[in-house]
């Protein structure tokens, strides 16, 4: 099943699917705002740091800015939202897939059969006609339990190990992996060893590449890799989730470094790499 439900799709599904509205950005804070003045019908809104995420420590320490949430505290948002195991969910945002990607990730991780993300999010929605509630959205309570450890994950030295023998890719921006700015996190750079594949990449006017042409960005690493491990980061583990949609497109399940470059920061005595912007190891 494709992880992907195009917006003609999605009015064709509703109401017989469970809509979550996962409207975030990093330095915004009107994802609830922006859902209450417009939303696709029947939709929940999900709070991406309460409910997608544990609360950061303060210094951060290797589970990074987003920690991947408590999962009794992740299933009874879900439950709240009214996800159930016997009822498909699609999940979008208003950032191309990039939020609402860390939803699909944790459904499938705690065990869901059926977790979509509509391609193009908000955007394409209103853009194809889609009709639009406002107001905040309630559902019927739903079933979910915490069940996480579906999916691959990698810590610090799995990230290291990885790449070393297989590929470890950086979702982030170039300039960002190349060290040439740094926004957020305290230092500029990247996993030494690791190949550059922003989130970007996977996008055309807002929506996934079709499969060949996806495939065709994604043919270096998966050459490379070949049957070695293969795993994604990018700045607090949010947005590589948009990567492992986009080689899930493409048949390959790989793993999601949580912490990513601000948890592998957390430990100074970490090494930091910077320059060298590619999709294959050197």
């Amino acid at each position: 099943m494709s992880p992907l439900v195009a917006p003609e799709d999605l009015r064709r599904l509703l109401p017989d699917v469970t809509v979550l509205d996962v409207r975030w950005r990093l330095g915004h804070d009107d994802g609830h705002a922006s859902y209450l003045s417009g939303h696709v019908p029947g939709a929940v809104y999900v709070d991406l740091p309460t409910d997608l995420a544990a609360p950061p420590s303060d210094p951060p320490d290797d589970g990074g800015r987003h920690p991947l949430p408590d999962p009794e505290r992740f299933a009874a948002a879900m439950r709240r939202c009214g996800v159930r195991r016997d009822r498909p969910v699609v999940v979008y945002d208003d950032w191309a897939g990039v939020a609402a990607a860390r939803a699909w990730w944790l459904l499938r991780d705690h065990g869901h059969p059926d977790v979509r993300l509509l391609d193009g999010g908000w955007d394409w929605w209103c853009r194809s006609g889609g009709p639009v509630e406002t107001g905040e959205g309630r559902a019927a309570p739903g079933d979910l339990a915490a069940d996480p450890g579906h999916l691959p994950v990698v810590d610090a030295d799995g990230a290291a190990s990885t790449a070393r023998t297989g590929v470890l890719l950086d979702a982030r921006a170039p300039e960002r992996y190349r060290g040439e700015v740094e926004p957020v996190d305290p230092r500029a750079g990247h996993v030494p060893g690791a190949a550059n594949l922003p989130t970007s990449t996977n996008l055309r006017d807002g929506r996934f590449l079709p499969v060949a042409e996806l495939a065709a960005v994604y043919r270096p690493v998966l050459d490379t890799a070949g049957d070695a491990a293969l795993a994604v980061y990018c700045g607090s583990g949010v947005s590589a989730a948009h990567d492992l949609v986009a080689l899930h497109l493409l048949g390959r399940e790989a793993a999601l470094y949580p912490g990513s470059w601000s948890g592998w920061l957390s430990d100074p005595g970490r090494p930091v790499e910077t320059g060298d912007d590619t999709v294959t190891k050197t």
